[in-house]
Formats: C-alpha cells, sequence, structure tokens
C-alpha cells in the first residue's frame, strides 16, 4: 500500500517474513540515461541504509534496516510503530513540549557530532513511539559532513518547519532544541552553529527583497 509519494522514492507499507515493513523504493528518472540512473539510484540505496546504522551507533533511534535491494533499488526497513511528531506536538502540554522538543535537540546533536547531517530535519520525519522515544526516518537526502554550513542548513530546516506546522510555538520550541543541542555539542559548536542559521536567514531574506 502506498504511504507517501515522493520526488525521489516512493514508501509503501507492506507485510514481509510476517511483519509490518516499510519498503523505499526509488523511482526512475527518464530525464537521465539509463545507466547513469541505475548507478545513481543504486549509490543512494546503498548509501541511506549506512546513514541509519551510523545514526544508529551515535544513540538515536532509526529504523532496523532488514534488505538492500540494489537491482530493484529497494529497501526494506522496520515499520515503526507511533505517530509523527508533526501530529502530537500542537496539543502537548506546554512543559512536555519543550522536554521533547530539548530531546530532539540532543538526538540532532548525536547526528551532528558523528558527522552526519540529516538533510530534511523535520517533525514529519520523527517518530514518537508509544515508549516515548523518538524515531528520525527518511535519511533520503542525508549525508556525511562536519561542515559548520551543513549543520546551518540541518537546523534552519528544523526550525522553518516549526514556523510553518508549529507557529504557536515555533520560537520557545526551537529555543528548547537549541538547549539540547548544546547539552550535546558544547557551547562553543553550538553558538557557531546558531550564527550560521542566522546567517543562512540573512541570505534568505536578502534574495526575497532583491
Amino acid at each position: 500500500m502506498l504511504i507517501k509519494k515522493g520526488a525521489e522514492a516512493n514508501l509503501y507499507l507492506e507485510e514481509w517474513q510476517g511483519r509490518k515493513v516499510i519498503m523505499k523504493r526509488r523511482l526512475a528518472k527518464a530525464y537521465r540515461l539509463s545507466q547513469l540512473d541505475l548507478t545513481i539510484r543504486m549509490q543512494r540505496t546503498l548509501h541511506e541504509p549506512s546513514l541509519i546504522h551510523r545514526a544508529k551507533e551515535a544513540g538515536v533511534p532509526t529504523p532496523m534496516i532488514y534488505l538492500v535491494d540494489l537491482a530493484d533499488s529497494n529497501i526494506i526497513m522496520e515499520y515503526v510503530e507511533g505517530k509523527q511528531v508533526k501530529q502530537v506536538l500542537n496539543d502537548m502540554p506546554k512543559r512536555q513540549k519543550l522536554r521533547l522538543c530539548c530531546h530532539i535537540g540532543v538526538l540532532i546533536g548525536r547526528l551532528h557530532k558523528s558527522g552526519i547531517i540529516h538533510g530534511d530535519l523535520t517533525t514529519s520525519n520523527m517518530i514518537l513511539t508509544s515508549f516515548a522515544k523518538v524515531c528520525f526516518v527518511d535519511f533520503g537526502l542525508g549525508e556525511y559532513s562536519g561542515e559548520l554550513e551543513l549543520r546551518g542548513v540541518d537546523l534552519h530546516l528544523m526550525k522553518r518547519a516549526l514556523q510553518s506546522t508549529h507557529y504557536r510555538f515555533a520560537k520557545e520550541c526551537f529555543e528548547a532544541i537549541i538547549a539540547g543541542y548544546t547539552e550535546t555539542m558544547g557551547k562553543e559548536i553550538a553558538e557557531k552553529v546558531l550564527e550560521k542559521v542566522r546567517e543562512i536567514e540573512r541570505r534568505g531574506r536578502y534574495i526575497e527583497e532583491r
């Protein structure tokens, strides 16, 4: 059953060896030469499980990978039971909301400290399980990097997602995320990344004003 249609891949909820799983199928692109397209899809199909595994080693909950099928550019992974943080954050009591955001900040810090850029940090790509664990999903746009710029882009995306979907609480939620991030990364590095976020925002405003 198709549950999410994306520009790069579709997600299907399937039954596999007696368990509920997510199948991520990367789509062929007609505008690319077929051999080049196949190579790109194979590389990305390999790359994403690698990022997910590294994130798990860093202490960030991620889905279990069951099967990587390079020939068909498919990944079969654990279906994480729970709700998107996007679905529940607005209705939480303030204290619980800020505690959750602080924890998310800690997890983002663990990713960055391990040289992982998620690439699509939104509350849609975080699952809150029944055990109150936050699981990060969809590393399809992720990469390995310790660059300040890319860390800033990651947090800028997170901030924009909060402003878009959780606008009533965006400021305090982002501050709580930064508090957790600082706890993991240390004050000096966190401040440099935050300054990069501000720089990215200034660039965006400059482009809009032109």
